[in-house]
Parts: C-alpha cells; structure tokens; sequence
C-alpha cells in the first residue's frame, strides 16, 4: 500500500513540474528572439540584433545549478570548440550573477565561449519565469528554431544536430 501512496505521490509532483515547466516558457519555436544586449566578462558587446545573419545558441544557467555545471564542459567541448570558427555564436549569461562573480567563475573553468551577467534576471525574464538550464537556438534570420529546459544528453544531441543542419 505505501508504495502505491508513493507511485501516486511521485506522478503527480513529476506531471505538476512538467506542467510547471511549460508555464515557466515564455517564448515559443519561430517566434523573434527578444532583443536585449549584454556585456560580456571579458568587456564585449554582445547585441542580438547586430547577430543576425549568425546562427546563435543563448544559453541560460547558474553556478550552483548541478543540470548547468555538467551541460557547461558539453557546450565547451561539443559546440564551441567544434563551431566557433563558422557563422555561429554562444552566448551564455548567468542568470542572478554579477560579472564579479562570473570572472571568478571562469577563472576556474576556463570556458573559452562568451559569459555575461544577468543580475537581475532582466535578459532571462524575456525568455522564461523558471527553470534553468535553458538553451534558445535563433537561426539566421533572428527566430527561434529550437528551445530547451534542463540538460539531457540525448536532448543535447538534438541541439547539435539542429546546430549543424543550421549551419549548412
């Protein structure tokens, strides 16, 4: 009987996250991205409009997220190394970080793709109420073409693969 209770205890937490997430997206595939700039750590500009005609990944996440801290060496070693040198951009803010905190950050991990600050979580809000990591593929011309809510390796697979049908 307790493990019936349990089974019943766990779905419906599980169906209520899920729902929970859905609520927490505020874009949707093929919508504009919103538009918003961001310094990044090491003092560049990254402005998403002055983007188009790139392919870019946004990335959301914060260092005491464990789904984040394992996804961060993925993105390093299995999209920006390998893309970095075609039409093809990560940029990747820590939501609720200062650039203080995201330079000590990197100065341990050495991620090579660009890092920037959202403090207040004024970039993050435009894309989503909860929930990181979260990954927003824009395509060329400035629309989402993929979006993503924790890390998975199977779901990271269908990023890269989105990443390089994009960018043939």
């Amino acid at each position: 009987m307790k493990k019936w209770i349990l089974l019943i205890v766990f779905l419906t937490i599980s169906i209520s996250a899920a729902d929970d997430a859905d609520k927490g997206t505020l874009t949707s595939i093929g919508q504009p991205v919103p538009e918003f700039s961001v310094v990044c750590i090491d003092d560049e500009e990254c402005n998403i409009k002055q983007l188009r005609g790139k392919v870019v990944l946004i990335n959301f996440f914060a260092t005491w997220c464990a789904p984040c801290m394992a996804e961060m060496p993925e993105l390093e070693k299995r999209i920006w190394r390998r893309y970095k040198n075609e039409d093809f951009v990560v940029i990747s803010i820590g939501r609720e970080h200062t650039t203080k905190q995201l330079k000590k950050f990197n100065k341990k991990k050495k991620f090579s793709f660009p890092i920037a600050a959202d403090p207040d979580r004024k970039i993050y809000s435009l894309f989503a109420g909860q929930y990181i990591p979260r990954n927003y593929l824009i395509d060329k011309h400035g629309r989402i073409i993929y979006q993503s809510i924790g890390f998975d390796q199977d779901e990271f697979g269908v990023l890269i693969k989105t990443i390089e049908n994009e960018l043939k």
